[in-house]
């Protein structure tokens, strides 16, 4: 019989192990979280869907398909790089290499991949959100310019200021020194450097586009009712979308080791989008509405956004009264704009910028000193407000909203002001009346009349 061998397994052997399988359970958790955050893609497109009329159907599924394929391209090439790209520093990443992935720096590291991909589904998103607000007459080519625009520099810029080791914003400088002091600004999963970047870009493509053909009475400025096609398709995207922030906000920790700080993340985003939806159904009834399944989708939508930033650094409790008031301030802004006269038919910019802004404001109000020693660790006296840590915290989130919501709006406003002195951002009024699907992409979305498709010529 042959003698067993024994092979030597030595204390450095069961550390390397132990080493391999953190740095693989990093990746793995990286790569769940894009996962999500790509499928929260098939509930924008299902609630955009759903909210604009059947006519404008394929339209707006085009334009969410193309966000994530060109905006896939334009991120590899510029977007992330520019966003995350060590452009303060002196590394080798620096030296000639200006675009691609190749400007990145820790090419060696594990996660250099899966962090691609997780950070390209947080741009896709954040593209998505303006494609609501221009909805029903904005014109195609408009369309690709501004989807250049945001996915290739000004979310990026902004990625850069709010994430980067380098910017001034930042919570996450080398050697822990945020720029503003305290803790930088505490925007854990973006709903400032996401949200309020879309939602901004959103809200200046729905001023410069102009409202909808019969949105508003010529003579009194009645606001007239456009609703979508599909409330089915509308609540079916909602709870996609609150299905796929558990990818963008427990996984914003970004390596698995910190499964208590996900935890606490996922907690606080479920109470916060409940908190929200009962809240906006609440004030829509009690303003003498019927109860109606919309306000209540945009209400979970707002609390999802508010809970964003500050997720893993607040209570139970702050968690609800955030959610609570995203669905004053949803439905606040959305009837200012009625009254502005600017058509969002999705209220893109309510629940992403104007909660957005919140969702960082709150984090100076309601940041736990705990929580937010244990996820950010730089000024243990800087916390929230309302709970005794001074207005320091405070002071760095209103000048992080001031500063993404100057440079968001301005940008955006450069290029659909561009847009539309070249007249390439509206489609024609017969082309709208007509419906986009028609006059743009070759037909309805839906046959139900015949039940039978186009004749197809074959060679």
């Amino acid at each position: 019989m042959a003698e067993e061998v024994v092979v030597p397994y030595s204390a450095a052997d069961a550390e390397a192990g132990i080493a391999l399988l953190y740095s693989n359970l990093d990746i793995l958790w990286l790569l769940i979280g894009a996962y999500l955050v790509f499928f929260m893609q098939a509930g924008f497109a299902l609630l955009e869907a759903g909210s604009v009329r059947a006519k404008n159907t394929k339209n707006i599924l085009l334009k969410n398909v193309l966000d994530a394929c060109l905006g896939g391209l334009i991120w590899w090439t510029i977007g992330y790089p520019l966003a995350l790209g060590d452009l303060g520093g002196d590394s080798d990443a620096n030296v000639g290499k200006p675009f691609f992935m190749d400007r990145i720096e820790g090419r060696d590291t594990a996660t250099y991949y899966a962090m691609w991909m997780f950070q390209w589904a947080f741009a896709a998103s954040a593209a998505t959100i303006v494609s609501g607000a221009v909805a029903e007459r904005c014109a195609f080519t408009a369309y690709l310019t501004y989807t250049v625009a945001l996915t290739a520099f000004i979310y990026p810029v902004v990625v850069y200021w709010g994430w980067g080791s380098y910017g001034f914003l930042s919570a996450w400088k080398p050697g822990g020194n945020p720029d503003l002091g305290a803790n930088g600004m505490i925007d854990f999963a973006g709903s400032g450097v996401v949200h309020m970047t879309g939602g901004g870009a959103a809200l200046m493509g729905a001023i410069f586009l102009g409202p909808r053909t019969g949105r508003f009475a010529p003579n009194t400025g009645e606001v007239r009712d456009m609703p979508g096609h599909s409330t089915v398709l509308a609540a079916l995207g909602t709870f996609i979308l609150w299905f796929g922030w558990y990818g963008f906000n427990p996984v914003s920790t970004l390596a698995f080791q910190y499964m208590g700080d996900a935890a606490r993340a996922a907690v606080m985003t479920t109470l916060s989008a409940c908190a929200g939806g009962c809240t906006t159904l609440a004030i829509h009834v009690a303003l003498k509405n019927p109860p109606d399944v919309s306000p209540a989708l945009n209400g979970i939508l707002a609390g999802l956004v508010s809970i964003t930033g500050s997720c893993p650094v607040v209570d139970a409790w702050a968690a609800v009264i955030i959610g609570f008031i995203g669905g004053f301030v949803y439905y606040g802004s959305s009837r200012l704009l009625m009254k502005l006269k600017i058509d969002d038919p999705l209220d893109a910019s309510p629940v992403h910028f104007f909660c957005g802004a919140w969702g960082v404001i709150a984090g100076g109000l309601f940041a736990n000193k705990e929580f937010t020693s244990g996820v950010y660790g730089t000024s243990a006296d800087d916390y929230g407000a309302l709970l005794g840590g001074g207005g320091a915290q405070l002071g760095v989130q209103i000048i992080g909203v001031l500063v993404i919501a100057g440079w968001t709006c301005s940008c955006s406003s450069v290029v659909f002001f561009a847009l539309r002195m070249a007249k390439l951002l509206r489609v024609s009024a017969e082309d709208e009346d007509a419906g986009l699907d028609q006059s743009h992409h070759g037909g309805d979305a839906y046959n139900f009349a015949t039940g039978a498709g186009k004749p197809v010529q074959v060679a």
